[in-house]
């Protein structure tokens, strides 16, 4: 049973809540109805790829009398996978603008049309013969996605209280692995992995989206945001009172805390991506959103998702056995996305991020050396290396990114640093869809060792800069970052404390000043 109480620390100055029913609801809801498309939208093209393929072929036989060469329907393919990435890098471009009119909430609700529109595309593109309509919906799709994957994090961060933020932060990503899983399944040959049925397990994504759409509108939008942007006090009062608990003492004590937020800001507007990078103040936040959010794309987890099937048959997997394989696989990354959750608000943020890009490296190079060895039950260590990289990726790269993006910036500039990330992150999706089955080609088995680099070099970094933000609220981790830069100038400690008083509020207590200066 969820526990509906909310409790606080009045002595030391701290905020802490339980989960409450309508807190845990909104975060599964907006999870399932946004998370679980984009999840379900990166693997489903695995399962119907030769079929997908034989359609394009037939159509442009049909229209031209002629064939596609392997090249050049290869191409065609490639961009049908990556062309969901082009849209997810449309879709988060504007995100700062759709928040800062719509709100949260109501850029959710209002994106799930996008989906509504893929659907009928993609659902009716084989009745009407044109593979146009299967890359147009993927491109919707993508949009949608794009707006979603940074909207949810942001959204969730916001009405969470700090102490469950890395917790509720982790559950989109839970059902990021359950889209995977759902669309490994129904992928099946005895379930919808037959030629007749691919135009349907393309569109089934629209169930969660429908679900959103009718229960999300009676949901309030963050308090955050309809304090410091809307500046409706009652308003924040009823939402804090629906996500807390009615009988909290310290819903209080929390628009406290987000009026000092506010004042601090009192002199600032949302700034835009050019104002956020040219803001010198926030570098090694900036620098951090920019290399983790690469990093998750660029750390071989699309190629695994996009390309399974393919990864398995070239690791000597019998074809009968690969999709059992690669389902066994999506089980793996649902229980690797529990464990991240439960463990998040215990261990922190830091050690998930690091040893699931130290376990990425480490499995990449396995499966390098798996395919170089080509002895018999070699194919075994295969599988268990493709299991690290999901496992890995799961536990902490797949939701830690999303999840720090928002701790590490203000309210002046969250949106801009998601749209930041979310543009790279898109990006770097693209590249690995497109560019992953050629350089396959080209490469070998030594592809992965491309991956390899990346994710060490990732752990590296996030050893060195990145600090932990597990129970701290957003001031006092822009007041650690501020630290670093105060150590690289030679700020003297008086100096840094008046700064901090006038820009963000006086520091917490001393613990702050040891933690952050631990990591740098």
């Amino acid at each position: 049973m969820v526990e509906e109480t909310y409790l606080s620390d009045s002595a030391n100055g701290k905020i802490s809540g339980h989960l409450t029913w309508p807190l845990l609801s909104v975060t599964i809801l907006t999870s399932f109805g946004s998370s679980m498309s984009y999840g379900y939208n990166l693997a489903v093209v695995n399962s119907p790829a030769e079929y997908i393929k034989d359609f394009y072929n037939e159509t442009i036989l049909e229209r031209f009398n002629q064939s596609l060469t392997t090249h050049r329907l290869l191409l065609l393919y490639s961009a049908t996978v990556s062309v969901f990435a082009v849209g997810g890098m449309v879709g988060s471009l504007p995100v700062g603008l759709l928040v800062a009119k719509f709100g949260q909430k109501g850029t959710l609700v209002y994106s799930t049309f996008l989906m509504l529109l893929a659907t009928l595309l993609m659902g009716f593109s084989k009745l009407l013969r044109s593979p146009e309509m299967v890359i147009l919906g993927r491109f919707m799709s993508g949009i949608h996605s794009g707006i979603s994957l940074t909207v949810v994090p942001m959204y969730l961060g916001e009405i969470a209280p700090k102490n469950l933020r890395g917790f509720l932060g982790l559950i989109p990503s839970i059902f990021i692995c359950l889209g995977v899983f759902a669309a490994q399944v129904l992928g099946l040959r005895e379930l919808m992995g037959k030629e007749k049925d691919w135009p349907l397990l393309m569109s089934l994504f629209v169930i969660p989206t429908l679900v959103e759409l009718l229960f999300l509108p009676w949901f309030p939008e963050s308090p955050r945001y309809l304090l410091i942007q809307k500046q409706d006090v009652a308003a924040t009062v009823r939402a804090l009172t629906w996500y807390r608990n009615r009988h909290s003492s310290n819903i209080q004590a929390e628009i406290e805390e987000m009026q000092e937020e506010q004042r601090s800001l009192a002199s600032l507007e949302t700034i835009s991506v050019f104002q956020l990078i040219a803001d010198r103040s926030v570098r090694w936040q900036l620098t951090t959103v920019i290399v983790i959010s690469m990093a998750m794309q660029l750390s071989g987890i699309d190629a695994v998702w996009f390309y399974t099937n393919r990864i398995f048959e070239n690791a000597g997997i019998p074809e009968a056995y690969i999709q059992y394989t690669t389902v066994g696989t999506g089980a793996i990354e649902v229980v690797a996305g529990l464990i991240g959750s439960l463990a998040i608000e215990r261990v922190g943020r830091r050690p998930l991020l690091i040893g699931g890009f130290s376990l990425m490296g480490f499995s990449c190079a396995g499966i390098t050396i798996s395919l170089l060895l080509q002895v018999p039950g070699m194919h075994y260590a295969s599988v268990a290396c493709v299991v690290g990289i999901i496992a890995g990726f799961c536990v902490g790269p797949a939701g830690v990114p999303f999840l720090m993006t928002a701790e590490l910036f203000t309210q002046s500039h969250r949106p801009a640093a998601y749209i930041v990330g979310g543009v790279l992150n898109w990006l770097s999706n693209f590249t690995v869809g497109f560019v992953f089955p050629f350089l396959q080609m080209s490469a070998g088995a030594y592809c992965y060792l491309v991956f390899c680099g990346i994710c060490w070099t990732v752990a590296i970094y996030a050893y060195i800069v990145i600090p932990e933000t597990k129970n701290r609220t957003f001031m006092e981790i822009s007041q650690m970052f501020s630290f670093k830069d105060a150590a690289r100038h030679h700020v003297s400690h008086d100096e840094l404390q008046l700064k901090k008083f006038k820009g963000y509020g006086t520091l917490e207590n001393s613990a702050t000043h040891f933690e952050s200066s631990r990591f740098f």
